[in-house]
């Protein structure tokens, strides 16, 4: 892996008390926006940064979820930094466990762990409208103190469990997809999974390969579409780190082929009927049994939830020690599941494939703004932002993949390069003008959030399923309603007159 840059060893913290650390910027998180966002501000000579991460090792979702089969559904040239190549990739789909080495690379190459304080978990942050600074205290009581303050935390941090009567009383082994236990045996195991999602479709081929039976209690069936996974050659390798340009030529290519698929994903169009049909055929070559497939056949529009990505689960489903349920669960017992008709599976092993607790309304930790508004209140029924990034009268924050910014037909980290690049220049507009705040104004977010709900209401994702991108009252918080190229263009452009300032 070659990065490009590399952070200067940073000035000596100043301390304003003796137990308040002061920086220019404050980073919570150390995931891939994190790191990026520190990389950035370093090329533009911003090294005087703290980051808070709460975990002991930078990484995130990818350090979290280290269950068996885990990984991405982003071919990897996509899924990694344009910035920040590795030309050393394994395979077209990589694991989390190269993912994460390559978020330490970033962090290691780069000399970002001078800048981490690890084992910090936020528990507020207030600005202080004298000093135009952000206060971040933690959990064991520290303060830091930033002019800026970004939020890099991530929606995929906080495991979600499903509200099933009697979780409790269950007298076996429980595992969370993104808490994996690897010092507990599954050879032999009766394993319930509950939850058809993204994680599970990874974990279930894995665990009939070990257990003794594998009960998938499922919901709702997605829309899944093939994987075409392979190792990558040596000779790709080499030609990557000869010639850089041929590496970015690929990358290129794989943005496009998936910016393409937005007219399937986002929107109802002809191209959403053809990738329909040829999910619908993956799904009868690979299930012979008409009603397992039934069973397994969605009955909403394709991208109204997440499209999944896998060549292993099918088969896996119809392995002699798997049994897929679709009967509601109705409560967890001491020994195991019971559904609504009755029956009791017995199970030594629940593993919960059921998600993260997505921020889309309220906020991880209480964040107070001017006047001592707390944003919580505020996105109560659900969070907006200006371009995903800022939050009027939360003056200098900003988030990495904030509201409406989840895309869901291309990379992640294009759209966290983009919003790097916005909040970079932000910081750098706080330093080069004098600026003791800079802030959106209130009728420029509500116009922008106004214009990006009517986009939505003509999207995929609102066309009547539930989903984890809508909150109970189905507004959507979660997802930009357009191509990564227009994101791109709305975060490369900077209007001043949409924003208040103050001098210091």
């Amino acid at each position: 892996m070659n990065a490009e840059v590399k952070i200067p060893a940073p000035r000596v913290r100043k301390k304003k008390a003796a137990d308040v650390t002061v920086s220019e910027v404050l980073i919570i998180g150390a995931g891939f926006g994190g790191l990026g966002t520190a990389i950035r501000l370093s090329q533009k000579g911003i090294t005087d940064i703290v980051i808070l991460e709460r975990a002991n090792e930078v990484g995130g979702t990818w350090r979290d979820n280290s269950y068996p089969g885990a990984a991405c559904d982003i071919p990897s040239n996509l899924y990694s930094y344009s910035f920040a190549p590795n030309p050393d990739w394994s395979r077209a789909y990589s694991g989390s466990g190269e993912i994460l080495n390559y978020a330490r690379h970033l962090a290691d190459s780069n000399g970002l762990r001078q800048l981490i304080r690890f084992g910090r978990t936020v528990t507020d942050a207030a600005f202080d409208e004298i000093e135009g600074h952000w206060v971040v205290t933690t959990s064991a009581g520290e303060v830091f103190r930033g002019r800026s303050l970004v939020m890099a935390s991530g929606g995929l941090a906080n495991p979600s469990l499903p509200k099933i009567p009697g979780i409790d009383s269950f007298e076996g082994k429980r595992i969370h997809s993104a808490r994996w236990d690897h010092d507990y045996d599954l050879k032999g195991k009766r394993v319930a999974v509950i939850g058809t999602g993204a994680s599970a479709i990874q974990i279930i081929p894995e665990l009939v390969k070990v257990a003794e039976k594998v009960t998938v209690f499922q919901r709702t069936p997605g829309w899944v579409m093939p994987r075409m996974d392979y190792r990558s050659p040596e000779w790709s390798k080499t030609l990557f780190r000869a010639v850089p340009a041929t590496q970015s030529v690929l990358r290129k290519a794989l943005f496009w082929g998936h910016e393409t698929m937005a007219f399937s994903f986002i929107w109802s169009t002809p191209m959403t009927r053809v990738v329909e049909r040829i999910s619908a055929a993956f799904l009868k070559h690979q299930v012979s049994d008409p009603w397992m497939r039934r069973q397994l056949t969605p009955d909403f529009r394709i991208g109204c939830k997440r499209v999944l990505m896998s060549s292993e689960y099918y088969p896996a489903l119809q392995k002699p020690n798997c049994k897929l349920i679709t009967w509601p669960i109705a409560t967890i017992s001491p020994k195991g599941i019971r559904t609504a008709e009755g029956v009791e599976h017995q199970v030594d092993c629940i593993v919960f494939a059921t998600g993260f607790e997505i921020c889309k309304a309220g906020t991880p930790f209480t964040i107070r703004g001017l006047q001592g508004r707390v944003l919580a209140e505020e996105w109560a029924r659900g969070s907006q932002a200006y371009k995903s990034v800022n939050v009027s009268g939360y003056p200098n924050l900003s988030f990495i993949l904030g509201p409406n910014s989840g895309p869901g037909h291309n990379s992640a980290l294009v759209y966290m390069e983009s919003q790097i690049g916005y909040i970079v220049g932000n910081i750098c507009r706080l330093r080069e003008q004098g600026l003791k705040l800079l802030d959106v104004k209130p009728e420029v977010q509500a116009q922008y959030n106004r214009e990006i709900q009517k986009r939505l209401g003509r999207t995929n994702w609102n066309s009547g399923c539930k989903s984890w991108y809508l909150t109970e009252d189905g507004y959507n918080a979660t997802m930009y309603p357009g191509f990564a190229t227009q994101y791109a263009a709305q975060m490369g452009s900077f209007n001043a007159q949409h924003y208040r300032t103050e001098t210091v």
